[in-house]
C-alpha cells in the first residue's frame, strides 16, 4: 500500500490500513454485490455463439412475463432488433439498441433472470484481466461485506479489506457506514477527448440511507474524518452532499452522473483508500482531484518503479485529502 500524504510518499502494506485511519473516524463502505453477469447464449436458428453482459434490470409492466434488461453483447455479427437468443432455461429477444452499443432486451427465465445468472452466469472480470474467470474469482471478486446484488464490477478498493481488518478498525473506535453504488461497465471506459468536460459521463444508481446520513452527522459533530473506501464511495457521498449543511449528506436513491476532476471542491470525503487506476480514466481523475494531479502522477511513477500492481487485483493507495 502506497501512502501519499501531501507530496510525501511512504510504502506500507494493506495490513497497516487500520493503523492509518484516525481513531474515531467514520469509514464508509460500498456494499454492492457483483452479479455473475456474463452469459453465453446462442442465436436462435443459426446457433451462432453470443456473449451477453447483463448490466441492470429495467422497470417492466406487471403483467409482462419477460423481464427487461440492459446488456452488452459480443458476437461475430452485430445483433439486430428482434434477434432471438437462447440458452438452457433462458430466452432473450433484442428490443432496442442504445448508445454505446447497449442493448435493451426482454429476457425470460423460469426462476427469474437473477436466479438464472446466479446458477449459470460467469464472474464479469474486467476486460484488462486477460483470462477466463476461475472458481476462485467467485469469492475473490466480491468484498467480504457485499450485501445488495446490483453491480457488473466490484468496488475493488473494498477487496483489500478482510473481517480481521474490519475488526481492527472497530477496536480503534472507528465507526462504519454503508451505502450502495452499482458499478457498470462505464467505469472502465477511457476518456477519449482532450477536454474531460466533454466526456459523456456514465450514470450509476446509488442509494444513501438515513442511517448513513446520521453516522456522517455524528462524525462531523465529534470532529472525526470521513474515510471513503473506493472511488465509488467518493462519488456517492459527493453526489449526496447536503448543500445546506457543509460536510453532511442527504438520504437519496437516484442515478449520478457526477464527474469528479481536478478543481472539484470536496464537500464530504476527508481520506480515501483506492487502487491504482488506468490512464485517461474517470477513476484516475477522482484521485487526481482528491490528492493533487502532480502529486498523484509523481506517486504513480514511484509505484511503477517499485513494481506496484495496478487495477482490480492490484495494490492500494491511502490518501488523506490534500489541504
Amino acid at each position: 500500500m502506497l501512502v501519499l500524504d501531501g507530496d510525501r510518499v511512504e510504502h506500507r502494506t494493506v495490513a497497516d490500513f487500520p493503523d492509518c485511519v484516525p481513531e474515531g473516524a467514520l469509514v464508509v463502505l460500498n456494499v454492492t454485490r457483483v452479479r455473475r453477469a456474463r452469459a453465453f447464449v446462442r442465436r436462435a436458428g443459426s446457433g451462432g455463439a453470443v456473449e451477453l453482459l447483463f448490466l441492470d434490470a429495467l422497470p417492466r409492466h406487471v403483467e409482462a412475463p419477460a423481464e427487461l434488461w440492459r446488456v452488452l453483447a459480443r458476437a461475430n455479427r452485430s445483433l439486430r432488433v428482434g434477434a432471438r437468443l437462447t440458452a438452457p432455461d433462458l430466452e432473450v429477444e433484442v428490443g432496442a439498441i442504445g448508445q454505446g452499443g447497449v442493448l435493451e432486451v426482454s429476457a425470460l427465465a423460469k426462476s427469474g433472470v437473477e436466479a438464472w445468472l446466479e446458477e449459470h452466469g460467469r464472474v464479469p472480470l474486467p476486460p484488462y484481466i486477460r483470462r477466463e474467470d476461475e472458481p476462485a474469482d467467485r469469492d475473490r471478486y466480491q468484498t467480504v461485506f457485499a450485501e445488495r446484488l446490483g453491480s457488473a464490477a466490484a468496488p475493488t478498493a473494498g477487496l483489500h479489506l478482510t473481517h480481521a481488518s474490519l475488526a481492527r478498525l472497530a477496536g480503534r473506535g472507528v465507526e462504519l457506514a454503508t451505502l450502495t453504488l452499482d458499478i457498470g461497465v462505464g467505469t472502465f471506459r477511457q476518456v477519449t477527448v482532450d477536454d474531460i468536460d466533454r466526456h459523456p459521463m456514465h450514470a450509476e444508481a446509488f442509494s444513501v440511507s438515513g442511517e448513513a446520513v446520521e453516522r456522517v452527522a455524528l462524525a462531523r459533530a465529534r470532529g472525526a474524518p470521513v474515510v471513503a473506501v473506493g472511488t465509488t464511495v467518493v462519488r456517492a457521498l459527493e453526489s449526496a452532499a447536503d448543500p445546506e449543511r457543509p460536510g453532511e449528506i442527504r438520504a437519496t436513491s437516484d442515478e449520478t452522473r457526477l464527474l469528479i476532476q481536478p478543481g472539484h471542491r470536496f464537500r464530504v470525503v476527508d481520506a480515501l483508500l483506492t487502487n491504482f487506476h488506468q490512464p485517461r480514466s474517470t477513476l484516475l481523475a477522482v484521485v487526481a482531484a482528491f490528492a493533487g494531479r502532480n502529486a498523484v502522477l509523481a506517486a504513480y511513477r514511484v509505484a511503477l518503479e517499485q513494481g506496484y500492481r495496478f487495477l482490480s487485483y492490484g495494490d492500494a493507495m491511502w490518501l488523506p485529502r490534500r489541504a
